[in-house]
């Protein structure tokens, strides 16, 4: 059984980003192109990664932020990687959120909330008010309105979000770690198994995998943590 999982592939090169893709092809569900390897290498790049994991799903991480009008065609212009997943900022509204799910209607379009790098004193620094769960409630609620099937949140929302929002969105969760793993920049992060027992639906892992020193024995590991988190859910 596949693992519900995506592997994010924050690469120093490409041939690093295709061997890391490599190592988890049959074990992950799904591969993560963010903005570091898509700035860098481009839609050829992406289907070398995908040429590399050809039984993964590309989850195209790339925030797209801006207005309505541009966000549409910045969708557009990716619609040739005919990506499963393609990440908005839920910050970008109701209209801009809108454009990319009309945009690309094949395409799952994920609402990222509140990073997960960011606390409540961030979050007032930024001028937004509540604590880092009441921001991504009132937002997620928002982007699902709106057209996006699927919210990205620290896993300490997803059970809150899965009472609010009910059976339908894909809930993604960042800032996985396996247990007595380093949190490094994440400040909220949880297990494998705590994720998927609170209702996520895909982990997102990288350095508990990328900077391991056999990647895909990294992974088998991970993986089989979310599948007996996912059969005892069941």
């Amino acid at each position: 059984m596949t693992a519900p999982v995506a592997l994010a592939l924050d690469a120093p090169d490409l041939n690093t980003a295709c061997a890391w893709a490599n190592a988890v092809n049959g074990i992950f569900s799904h591969i993560k192109v963010g903005l570091e390897t898509y700035l860098r290498d481009g839609a050829v790049g992406v289907a070398e990664i995908r040429a590399a994991a050809p039984d993964c799903a590309l989850f195209l991480d790339l925030k797209i932020h801006d207005i309505p009008n541009t966000m549409a065609g910045a969708a557009r212009s990716v619609a040739v990687l005919e990506p499963d997943i393609l990440t908005v900022h839920a910050a970008a509204g109701e209209a801009g959120i809108g454009a990319v799910a009309e945009a690309l209607p094949e395409t799952r379009v994920a609402a990222v909330t509140v990073l997960t790098s960011l606390g409540t004193l961030d979050l007032a620094q930024l001028g937004v008010s509540g604590t880092p769960e009441q921001v991504v409630m009132r937002w997620a609620r928002l982007a699902v309105s709106a057209g996006a099937r699927a919210i990205v949140s620290s896993a300490q929302e997803v059970s809150t979000l899965r009472a609010l929002l009910g059976a339908d969105p894909l809930l993604i969760t960042p800032g996985i770690r396996p247990a007595g793993a380093d949190h490094a920049d994440q400040q909220r992060v949880v297990t494998p198994a705590d994720a998927i027992s609170a209702g996520s639906g895909l982990l997102v892992v990288g350095r508990p995998v990328t900077a391991a020193a056999e990647p895909r024995a990294a992974a088998m590991d991970i993986a089989t943590q979310a599948v007996q988190a996912l059969r005892g859910v069941r």
